[in-house]
């Protein structure tokens, strides 16, 4: 019994691990079997009730657009039933339609009354009077419509991010619907969210390049985004900006579309850092200037009072710094209070029913270690490090508060021990294990996530929100398959195992040290050769990135790029540039003359990394993001950003002008191989003299004699000095370049001699007729002649030629031993 019930365990917990991702079970299918929504050009029409919720009706527009691009058909919306098969779409408080479903039991009702952002999407037989069949999807308030209808276009393959990636949609000439229910139940974090932040030089200047501004149209865009990755909260770019005084469109645009606002943890009652600056008269200090703060934030209050919020209570110093060192914990206590005596003004509401959050970062925590406490229904939102890294929890045992907790995590920070806003440096393995300690320790109520220029934090913006929806259905165990998934709707089935093997490990190399702290010291030179390692296996990471880039279709490349070979390319060039650094300071520390070679290294990457930056910005795309690879990351003398990239600094060490030994070739195995370039002596003539040809021909080099109309003189020849302890005949072969016979077929001649014996003349080509054979098969031409060595000695090997345009790439002497091959066999040099 007792070994069944370990069994029994052991294949439940199995069962766990091996857990989808999604909740929801794949219901399209392109088939035209099932619920054919559209096909043959056609689609059911979609039935709406006129008095839907704006950011509902809005959605369903964006489904529209979203079957057009796969199957080039717009269904219709209708207000009144016409068909006998339509797609119906609506929420339980604001359709008649679904209420009509819910009071005659075609819906279950308990499936989404009381639901907090729910959806069903359901195959119903005859829902409606004159309706054969439907599609419904249902939610139980305005935003788990929204999430049913992303849902679906999401599985009919738009992705989320199809604009912010530019990932392309396949298209299909079939929609069809499997029979079921569907449903991703609640979320379980009611806050799920991100913060535009640090946005400067990038986002901001692209959104200024792009939309005019940080204005309701770069939201609109924003906004879509986070409800089709099922997020509801936003934190907006303040860096200089102020949303709801930028765009008066923008506060009434994230309340239609069904965004949660809020201000950062240092900007309180709904108002922006330069909405005081703008308007704000006096000092940021409430002890000296109380009456004008209260009115500053009555200001606030009355502007977003009918919009969702959660509204930032408490107060820091001016300009996301510390209060000053005489605030204590009485006067921090008297701020929230009198805050929410003007929350319960303005609403006409009791403080408890408007949301509201106390950020407990900084030194802010230290003012509730230290005893400061708040309201029991103000949700206490926690804080990482801005490094990713937890730093405070509620005890397990804790009382429950009426507010909950929430955590505030970065992927981005602007900070000490230096900034990390470049690139993306987030290993969803140390996301998931700190955010499910967090979840675990009861922190459900709000999670925001800061993710500076939003590009390109891509990839762990959608695990931070996929997360949060529901920590339960991810273990230690499937966190690559959550890659794996993302990678598969970017860029298809067939490139996204290696796609995530990607991402997932050069998102390793980055957690390791961020780009901003990679230095020529980071890694040992002189231990477990680590420098060379690390920075060749980024390399090799960089061309398998490089490598499925150009076996992706065209229309996948450029997503691929911002979401993978980019982020590669750049770090591993900088893992170059590094690594060329320490080499050359390390040799110019010893005075060695190689430094030099190391410091042109460190050159071309720096011009490397900025070629990079350019594509990204001009021509990744076709130009659309101009400005988000702006930030400078190299050069930093301090914990913030340099203004310009700035190249390290390398050391040239002075060459010494050391006159070459002469080459010496020693015979082993039976031969000696010789370069032609190699040659131990040379003397020009009166009207000709050798060059050499660099990378001409099979091997290294070819030389022959300029100018090419010169005739050579007796005084003219090359010589080889070679040593062997055999005696014997020997076999000499010299291979040339295949230059004909031009000279009115006379040929190209030569002479050839050992150790000063009389010369043999050779004509390498004069008997050519014109023939196609195997001089322009191997484009070598090869001759040989017999030698006779007498001497166990050093020898010299003489060539002198007798033509012009002869071009000699190797020699080599057989005693034996030489064994056929293409190439010839290795030089055989001494020095």
């Amino acid at each position: 019994m007792r070994t069944k019930t370990i069994w029994m365990l052991c294949t439940l917990m199995s069962w766990l691990l091996l857990q989808p991702l999604s909740a929801v079970e794949r219901f399209v299918s392109n088939d035209g079997t099932h619920f054919a929504w559209i096909q043959n050009g056609k689609a059911y029409p979609i039935l709406v009730d006129q008095q839907e919720d704006k950011g509902v009706l809005r959605s369903i527009a964006n489904l529209q657009t979203d079957a057009e691009k796969v199957t080039g058909v717009k269904p219709e919306i209708r207000n009144t039933i016409s068909g006998n098969k339509m797609l119906i779409i609506g929420s339980i408080d604001h359709s008649d339609w679904i209420k009509q479903l819910l009071s005659s039991g075609k819906l279950t009702a308990s499936d989404l009354q009381g639901k907090r952002e729910k959806y069903i999407i359901q195959t119903i037989k005859n829902p409606l009077d004159g309706v054969e069949e439907a599609v419904v999807i249902a939610g139980s308030d305005k935003r788990g419509t929204i999430y049913g209808i992303y849902e679906l276009s999401s599985q009919m393959g738009v992705s989320p991010w199809y604009y912010w990636a530019d990932v392309p949609v396949e298209k299909q000439n079939k929609i069809s619907i499997k029979a079921g229910k569907y449903t991703d139940g609640e979320p379980a974090v009611r806050f799920r969210g991100i913060f535009l932040n640090d946005e400067a030089p990038a986002l901001s200047g692209w959104t200024r390049e792009t939309f005019g501004g940080f204005n309701s149209k770069f939201y609109e865009k924003v906004f879509e985004l986070i409800l089709r990755l099922k997020g509801n909260f936003m934190w907006p770019a303040m860096w200089g900006n102020a949303f709801y005084d930028d765009d008066p469109a923008n506060g009434p645009l994230a309340n239609e579309m069904g965004i949660v606002m809020g201000t950062s943890h240092h900007e309180p009652m709904g108002l922006a850092q330069q909405d005081w600056k703008r308007r704000g008269t006096g000092a940021w200090n409430y002890t000296t200037n109380g009456a004008v703060l209260r009115d500053f934030w009555q200001t606030g209050m009355e502007r977003c009072k009918d919009w969702e919020a959660v509204i930032t209570v408490g107060m820091r110093g001016d300009g996301d710094e510390p209060m000053s060192e005489d605030a204590n914990i009485s006067l921090l206590q008297n701020i929230v209070k009198d805050q929410r005596k003007i929350i319960s003004k303005v609403t006409g509401k009791k403080p408890s029913e408007t949301p509201q959050v106390w950020a407990l970062y900084k030194e802010v925590q230290d003012y509730y270690d230290k005893g400061m406490r708040v309201p029991d229904d103000v949700t206490l939102l926690l804080c990482d490090d801005n490094w990713g890294n937890v730093r405070k929890l509620p005890d397990l045992k804790a009382k429950p508060r009426k507010g909950g907790y929430g955590m505030y995590y970065h992927f981005d920070y602007v900070g000490g021990p230096r900034n990390s806003k470049w690139i993306n440096i987030t290993q969803i393995q140390r996301t998931w294990e700190q955010m499910n300690l967090t979840y675990e320790h009861g922190v459900r109520q709000l999670w925001v996530v800061n993710v500076g220029d939003l590009k390109p934090m891509e990839y762990p913006i959608t695990f931070f929100l996929d997360f949060a929806w529901d920590p339960s259905r991810f273990n230690e165990n499937n966190l690559f398959s959550h890659t794996e998934r993302f990678c598969e709707q970017q860029f298809g089935a067939k490139y996204a195992k290696e796609a995530a093997r990607l991402i997932d490990t050069y998102t390793k190399y980055n957690r390791r040290v961020t780009p901003e702290l990679l230095s020529d010291k980071t890694y040992s030179l002189e231990n477990y050769n680590e420098w060379q390692r690390v920075k060749d296996d980024y390399v090799a990471l960089s061309l398998d990135a490089l490598r499925l880039y150009y076996l992706m279709p065209d229309n996948y490349r450029d997503a691929f790029d911002q979401l993978v070979l980019f982020p590669i390319q750049a770090c591993s060039n900088l893992y170059e540039m590094y690594y060329a650094l320490a080499m050359n300071r390390s040799l110019a520390a010893k005075h060695d003359p190689k430094a030099n070679q190391w410091c042109t290294k460190v050159r071309d990457c720096f011009e490397r990394d900025s070629v990079l930056t350019y594509h990204y910005n001009k021509v990744m795309s076709k130009g659309k993001w101009n400005h988000m690879m702006d930030q400078t990351h190299i050069g930093y003398q301090s914990w913030f950003d340099p203004k310009y990239n700035v190249m390290p600094e390398v050391s040239m060490i002075p060459e010494p002008r050391i006159a070459p030994a002469p080459y010496l070739f020693k015979e082993k195995d039976g031969y000696v191989s010789m370069e032609a370039e190699h040659y131990t002596r040379s003397s020009n003539g009166a009207t000709a003299q050798w060059i050499t040809i660099p990378n001409l021909g099979r091997t290294l080099s070819a030389v022959t004699t300029s100018p090419c109309t010169s005739i050579p003189d007796k005084d003219m020849y090359l010589e080889y000095d070679f040593e062997t302890d055999r005696n014997g005949e020997a076999t000499v072969d010299v291979r040339f370049s295949a230059t004909l016979n031009f000279n009115e077929n006379k040929g190209l001649r030569y002479a050839i001699s050992l150790d000063g014996e009389p010369e043999q003349i050779i004509n390498i080509n004069g008997h050519y007729k014109g023939e196609l054979g195997k001089w322009q098969a191997e484009h070598i031409i090869t001759t040989q002649t017999k030698h006779r060595v007498n001497q166990k000695e050093k020898h010299t090997l003489r060539i002198r030629p007798l033509d012009p345009a002869l071009v000699i790439q190797k020699i080599m002497i057989n005693f034996g031993g030489l064994k056929p091959s293409f190439l010839g066999a290795p030089e055989s040099l001494e020095n």
